[in-house]
């Protein structure tokens, strides 16, 4: 059975990108990922305004990211059967609800409620993006279809945080969760009008989730998954100690701005040659990761070693979700949408285990510490995919299965 299956589609489609109706994807992806990181730039406004501590307004992002973990594999896994556009327009429908339910709330703990279940509309949209986008176009050119669906993230976390605090200058609070809802609510009209609608997958073609997890090279491409963005948490957590620590702690904007920059231009080389090199450029972004670490570890006394390892970082992290989510497409088959949500489960743990192992390097060994712990990660990470020749990194140009 190939990779993909679509209903009929013109020739341009056979030949071309359909971009327009993956840019929806895109666009979801940005919402989603906004979403989650906008309250970060708007922490002060919304403490006064529900009269809470800026502590527990980070709450309203621990609460997005809990119904995300939570909700990806047992919804995705539930709704096997479901056409693949409804299900998307619900998952939008969250976001457009309950982001609309906290620009009205002024209760904390029904914020708090909104958020969690836009965080599961969000699951839902990450569980579902990679195994849909990949169905609207031949095998050949799934990798570059799922490197422009996912581009909306590296924007979404190169902007999120400073547009969400520029617009809360404008607008205040409220407004920018009326602005997401707005943007949903179009997107929701967008993806009715221009995506097509895909069967689900029939009983006799549905797969346990155990069957699906100890599928040869799933594992493998799950553990990459976990060191790479476990490493690129713990440093992207605490970037602005690290910078300050060598002393252009008073940059952090315009680094953050580098990174962001240079995870476009790698989500754009990934979507070129993901086709034909997947297992070789995967190597070789953890490679030039580690030598990122090594730049920033070695970078207090050089700024340009600093920008140097900043540059080369958001050039590897770019393009990581595309690989691995196209490692594990191509590796489950007929179970790659649960395999996808298992794929944003473990993500979204490696993100808040950064968090976790950052900080306890952070007190315990300082922030000078962190590149060395990306370092090892990265070595890690290197070292499982050049394991998994077999099954789930294989060598020479992507095919669909049979």
């Amino acid at each position: 059975m190939s990779t993909h299956e679509n209903t009929p589609a013109g020739p341009a489609e056979h030949s071309n990108l359909p971009v327009w109706k993956l840019l929806a994807f895109t666009m979801a992806g940005f919402l989603a990922i906004m979403t989650e990181t906008m309250p970060a730039g708007l922490l002060p406004q919304i403490g006064q305004g529900l009269g809470i501590s800026e502590a527990l307004a980070g709450q309203l992002v621990t609460s997005y990211a809990l119904g995300s973990v939570l909700a990806a594999i047992p919804v995705i896994t539930a709704t096997r059967s479901w056409n693949r556009r409804p299900l998307f327009l619900l998952a939008i429908g969250c976001l457009l609800v309950f982001n609309t339910v906290t620009a009205m709330s002024s209760h904390y703990g029904l914020t708090l409620a909104a958020r969690f279940f836009a965080g599961m509309g969000a699951g839902v949209v990450w569980g579902l993006l990679a195994g849909y986008a990949r169905r609207m176009v031949p095998s050949h050119l799934q990798g570059r279809a799922l490197a422009l669906a996912g581009v909306g993230q590296p924007v979404a976390l190169c902007i999120g945080v400073p547009l969400g605090t520029w617009l809360g200058t404008l607008v205040d609070w409220r407004g920018v969760f009326w602005i997401i809802s707005l943007l949903s609510l179009l997107l929701c009209v967008w993806t009715r009008l221009a995506v097509p609608d895909f069967a689900g997958q029939p009983a006799q073609r549905r797969m346990s989730i155990h069957r699906i997890a100890t599928m040869p090279g799933v594992r493998p491409v799950l553990l990459a998954l976990f060191a790479w963005i476990l490493a690129h948490n713990i440093l992207y957590t605490y970037i602005a100690p690290f910078l300050t620590s060598i002393g252009v702690g008073h940059r952090i904007d315009a680094v953050l701005l580098l990174f962001g920059l240079a995870s476009i231009v790698g989500i754009w080389m990934t979507g070129l040659w993901v086709d034909r090199w997947l297992r070789a450029l995967t190597l070789s972004s953890l490679a030039l990761f580690a030598v990122a670490a090594l730049l920033l570890g070695l970078s207090t006394t050089s700024p340009m070693l600093m920008l140097a390892g900043i540059a080369a970082w958001g050039l590897t992290f770019g393009g990581a979700p595309t690989l691995l989510q196209t490692a594990l497409a191509d590796t489950a088959g007929d179970g790659a949408d649960v395999a996808q949500s298992m794929l944003v489960t473990i993500f979204n743990l490696a993100v808040a285990g950064g968090g976790i192992v950052g900080g306890v390097l952070l007190e315990r060994s300082g922030p000078l510490s962190l590149p060395w712990a990306l370092m090892a990660l990265a070595l890690l990470g290197w070292i499982i995919v050049w394991s998994a020749r077999a099954h789930g990194f294989r060598p020479g140009h992507r095919v669909a299965l049979a």
